[in-house]
């Protein structure tokens, strides 16, 4: 019933990494011990690639459920799909050992947590301030400076311009001062994150 939902109202879910579920359906793509195919799981893959999934591939091929039952078979009824697109997502681990009391094994995948520098404080010249009028005056100075009549070519027109962009940061670094973006702003990420 939920495919079939998913299917008719064509749900449109953006950064989706991870779809994993008890899906309760057997067949043999992911179980080569069942030699049938269903429709069901055509509707489970289409509605996984609509949302930029895919099946993904155990580490392990180890059914997921595991039965008590005399004569009754294990069955790999618990799937895992993740992003088409991603190198660092691309195979689940199913664990048969941890499934404790209940009887299912459960799924993991690591997602790679990227470290990223956040700025939190910017170089600044506060406005009306003595700084300012000494970056304007150096700027001033820097454009009365700029020869303009050796440009024979695009390279030579290149140089000037990296050369006056060079000059024009340098008087900005020399007066600018280091300020936080907001007095709230800090590093978040630390070593006990990791």
């Amino acid at each position: 019933m939920a495919l079939k939902y998913l299917k008719d109202i064509e749900v449109n879910i953006d950064n989706i990494l991870v779809m994993t579920s008890d899906f309760n359906i057997r067949d043999s793509l992911w179980d080569s011990s069942f030699p049938h195919h269903s429709s069901i799981s055509d509707d489970l893959v289409l509605i996984a690639d609509s949302f930029q999934l895919a099946l993904s591939t155990p580490t392990n091929p180890v059914p997921t459920r595991y039965s008590d039952t005399v004569g009754e078979a294990n069955l790999t009824i618990n799937l895992m799909f993740l992003r088409c697109d991603s190198i660092e997502l691309n195979q689940h681990t199913i664990h048969p050992d941890w499934w404790l009391t209940s009887d299912h094994a459960p799924l993991s995948v690591t997602i790679p947590i990227a470290n990223e520098f956040i700025t939190t404080s910017k170089l600044l010249i506060q406005q009306n301030s003595e700084q300012e009028n000494a970056f304007i005056k150096e700027v001033i100075s820097v454009f009365q400076n700029l020869d303009t009549f050796n440009i024979s070519n695009k390279e030579c027109l290149e140089n000037m311009v990296n050369n006056l962009n060079s000059l024009v940061n340098q008087a900005w670094n020399k007066n600018a001062k280091r300020s936080r973006i907001t007095r709230h702003s800090k590093q978040w990420w630390n070593n006990e994150c990791n």
